[in-house]
């Protein structure tokens, strides 16, 4: 079996995208030339890497052992590529990192500091729902991953960044506000807009809930920080968020953060990565430089 660099790349981009125009896009190259290197690599492997369900694209066995084949080969180039660079005295490539969307509000500031002292360092960052980030985590797409509920069950090495205290808000001027030491019966006759099930934020706000005795009355679930905080501040219930996810002064967004007793819930952010994972010299460095911050 003979394939290039060239097929692998694309045929990577196409397990990722399950579009043969989408990972066209993404290399650079035209449709016509995609579809070209693809059957050429399926004629080099000898039998089907992927096939067409109605609209969907879907890999088989094959498919799916080479995209973990050609990942591992990938990540080892670029790790040879870096251990080169470090040679020649250059710190530089490409940082791959997945983290959960709230980790928005702090890892941009991590990467600022870290490439400040890396100037040539490219940044491929993808901000996703828990769910999606896991799967990532799962397939070793990326270099390192962030979120504040690792999944069970997944052999990880993990680096606590920071912690992550969830708070209850309510819209500005609700009548909670202005009370102090609040008892968590206090909040059983209100309605909830929470994250969907699956977010970290969820399932640790589920969690504390349940030790609290409290079974809430759900209103509305969304999928981001920034819709619940306008549902809030609207006045359709009270919310449970990140306090990374709000301004540093709440009452600027039109919320209050409730003084309840058995809150904020603490929770900590993570780095991870798979255990037996060999990282590249530039994970290892972003990893000391966090550990540092």
């Amino acid at each position: 079996m003979q394939a290039t660099f060239r097929q692998l790349r694309l045929f990577l981009a196409f397990a990722e995208l399950r579009s043969v125009t989408a990972a066209a896009r993404a290399c650079h190259v035209t449709q016509p030339t995609a579809s070209m290197q693809l059957r050429e690599l399926t004629e080099a492997i000898g039998v089907p890497l992927y096939e067409q369900v109605g609209k969907q694209m879907y890999l088989t066995t094959a498919g799916e052992a080479l995209a973990r084949s050609g990942r591992a080969m990938m990540d080892e180039w670029a790790a040879f590529e870096q251990v080169i660079d470090g040679l020649k005295g250059v710190s530089s490539g490409r940082l791959r990192l997945s983290i959960v969307s709230t980790a928005k509000y702090f890892v941009p500031r991590l990467l600022g500091s870290f490439c400040t002292t890396h100037p040539d360092v490219d940044i491929a960052l993808e901000v996703l729902n828990r769910d999606r980030v896991v799967q990532r985590l799962n397939d070793n797409l990326d270099d390192l991953y962030v979120m504040s509920m690792p999944p069970e069950g997944m052999a990880l090495e993990r680096l606590e960044l920071m912690s992550n205290p969830l708070v209850v808000i309510a819209e500005r001027s609700h009548p909670l506000a202005a009370r102090r030491r609040l008892a968590p019966a206090a909040l059983g006759s209100s309605r909830f807009i929470l994250r969907e099930k699956g977010s970290g934020t969820r399932l640790a706000g589920d969690r504390h809930l349940r030790t609290l005795g409290m079974a809430v009355d759900v209103r509305m679930e969304l999928g981001s920080n920034e819709a619940i905080k306008q549902a809030v501040a609207a006045g359709l219930g009270l919310g449970i968020i990140s306090r990374y996810a709000l301004a540093q002064d709440p009452a600027e967004e039109g919320l209050a953060v409730l003084d309840v007793k058995g809150f904020p819930i603490q929770c900590s952010w993570w780095i991870l990565y798979r255990q037996g994972k060999k990282l590249s010299p530039l994970a290892a460095a972003f990893l000391q430089h966090v550990a540092k911050a």
